[in-house]
């Protein structure tokens, strides 16, 4: 988590809902004041893409929103885009609520601020790849020159030196979504929203552009909103994940928190596969303290449990848990730590609950 507060966040979304039939955008935009959005769509035509959603995002984290097809974790980010108008809610964006803007204004917002990438890569098959990379800098009004030099710079940044002059039909799916992250990083943007980039490639070539993507975000430090399906993914990429059903949030946090503590069975059956020796670390499950356990080994809090198991023998049964300086912050029992992972604990808040019939439907 980067150490920008979410006190001052770069993204908020309050109370955001997206409907999805004309009848029941309609009858949200015209409810009186004293009635609910649930009350005003039952019975209407209602699909609903997202259902008060309320999110905060730091300026420089990397926040994942997951679910299954269908749950509105990409209705949630083009919302957040404004590609989706939201029926009902605000979309902040520092100072200026996106939500309120006339289209002209947010296509302005799109152009300098913010970067998309999508899972299709959505390249101009009669352009090459720096012609691709240039173009939302030409859309902009630059110089030929400037352009051709910041395209020149993405490209060789996404490590496609020498591929400048190929067609998108002459480049790898790899590649090609390579290209489009040049693309998107091309205009310097705040914000940064991917959607499923990577589902579409093969396992090993996923890896490598996740790998390429958090050294990309420990270089430049935008704030990036992820979509994916995957929960492995998520864990991989994320500061903070949002796991989404039916179009509403039900648990966010840290994936450590969602591991240790799910909300409900929906949350467990997603972070079930999920190794939490190679997840968690000593500073999730330790308890704090100011003084070490006598005689026993030091270890950094942001040490795996894994590490901590391969690296101490069996007979160590305490741990000292010490911060970057070497510090004592907690303690930790080796039993302890070992019966909580195979019985992590339910969070004593459960989620909240599923939609009545008439209000069920989802999209994104």
């Amino acid at each position: 988590m980067p150490e920008a507060s979410r006190s001052d966040p770069k993204i908020r979304c309050r109370g955001l809902w997206k409907l999805f039939g004309t009848a029941a955008e309609a009858a949200c935009a015209k409810r009186a004041p004293d009635t609910s959005i649930e009350q005003a769509i039952d019975g209407t035509d209602a699909i609903i893409g997202a259902r008060d959603v309320n999110i905060d995002i730091a300026r420089g984290e990397l926040f994942v929103i997951m679910g299954l097809s269908g749950s509105g974790k990409s209705t949630v980010l083009r919302c957040i885009a404004q590609l989706h108008r939201p029926s009902s809610g605000d979309v902040w964006l520092d100072d200026a609520n996106l939500a309120a803007m006339p289209e002209s204004s947010l296509m302005d917002i799109r152009r300098h601020r913010m970067g998309m990438v999508f899972q299709n890569f959505g390249l101009v098959p009669h352009f090459t790849a720096l012609q691709n990379i240039a173009f939302p800098l030409k859309v902009r009004g630059e110089a030929a020159a400037d352009c051709a030099a910041k395209a020149a710079e993405m490209l060789s940044l996404v490590g496609l030196d020498g591929r400048g002059d190929a067609y998108p039909s002459e480049l790898s799916g790899g590649q090609q979504q390579r290209v489009g992250i040049a693309r998107s990083l091309a205009v310097d943007p705040e914000v940064w929203l991917l959607d499923e980039p990577f589902s579409a490639l093969d396992p090993l070539i996923r890896k490598q552009l996740q790998d390429e993507l958090l050294a990309l975000q420990a270089r430049l430090r935008k704030t990036i909103i992820f979509v994916t399906h995957d929960f492995s993914e998520a864990v991989r990429l994320a500061d903070r994940i949002a796991i989404m059903r039916d179009g509403r949030i039900i648990q966010q946090g840290r994936a450590a928190e969602l591991l240790m503590r799910p909300a409900d069975d929906y949350v467990s059956r997603f972070v079930g596969d999920v190794s939490r020796l190679q997840v968690l670390r000593l500073g999730d499950v330790m308890q704090p303290a100011t003084t070490g356990s006598a005689g026993a080994p030091a270890l950094p809090a942001t040490t795996s449990l894994e590490d901590m198991l391969m690296t101490t023998g069996s007979d160590v049964t305490a741990i000292t848990v010490v911060d970057a300086d070497g510090q004592p912050v907690g303690t930790a029992n080796r039993q302890n730590i070992l019966d909580n992972i195979r019985n992590p604990q339910p969070a004593p808040s459960a989620s909240q609950p599923a939609p009545s019939a008439s209000q069920q439907g989802s999209a994104g």
